[in-house]
């Protein structure tokens, strides 16, 4: 098997692992979570990383959830602000489970499709790194959202919060990839 259909096959496993903690959420709670602004979504995925970093650096933890279910909620925070980018906020819960899934899945395979293009340019290079290097850049794209929404979504040579959400979704990825599957 090659190196890209395994990586194929392991990101498919996240995927279908994200997902089911996005439905089963949403059966919980339904789209409660389209009221929150994307400034918001960019703080709840910071205070998520930020875990991580802790969680990592220090080596013990005092509250029984680990390092996956962060990254887990990483990727399932930065699909829900893609939709929001799109969407836009509402002041309720306006959409259905089955319409916030097909979003989520569309999401996620754009996200996949990017994965994709950048392995063939990059030939793999995150296989190499650490799950600590990954948690790293993943905040270093939240510091770089952050800035974007701080100058109200502009930017003048840089990508903007939709390619860095798509970023940050393939990091968590592979850093889920490398903790469960590797």
């Amino acid at each position: 098997m090659s190196q890209e259909t395994n990586t194929d096959q392991q990101y498919s496993q996240v995927v279908d692992m994200c997902r089911d903690v996005f439905t089963n959420k949403m059966k919980d709670y339904g789209s409660a979570w389209r009221i929150l602004r994307p400034s918001s979504l960019t703080d709840q995925i910071y205070i998520k990383a930020q875990r991580i970093r802790s969680l990592q650096s220090k080596g013990t933890q005092k509250i029984l959830e680990g390092i996956a279910p962060e990254f887990v909620g990483i990727v399932n925070y930065a699909i829900i602000g893609l939709i929001q980018l799109e969407l836009g906020v509402s002041d309720s819960i306006d959409i259905t489970e089955k319409e916030a899934t097909d979003l989520y899945s569309r999401y996620f395979e754009k996200a996949r499709e990017l994965m994709h293009n950048k392995n063939h340019d990059y030939g793999e290079a995150w296989r190499d790194m650490r799950v600590s290097s990954l948690a790293d850049i993943i905040l270093m794209k939240l510091l770089r959202i952050k800035q974007i929404e701080d100058n109200q979504g502009k930017t003048e040579f840089s990508e903007g919060i939709d390619a860095n959400y798509f970023d940050i979704i393939n990091y968590a990825v592979f850093a889920l990839i490398k903790l469960e599957l590797e």
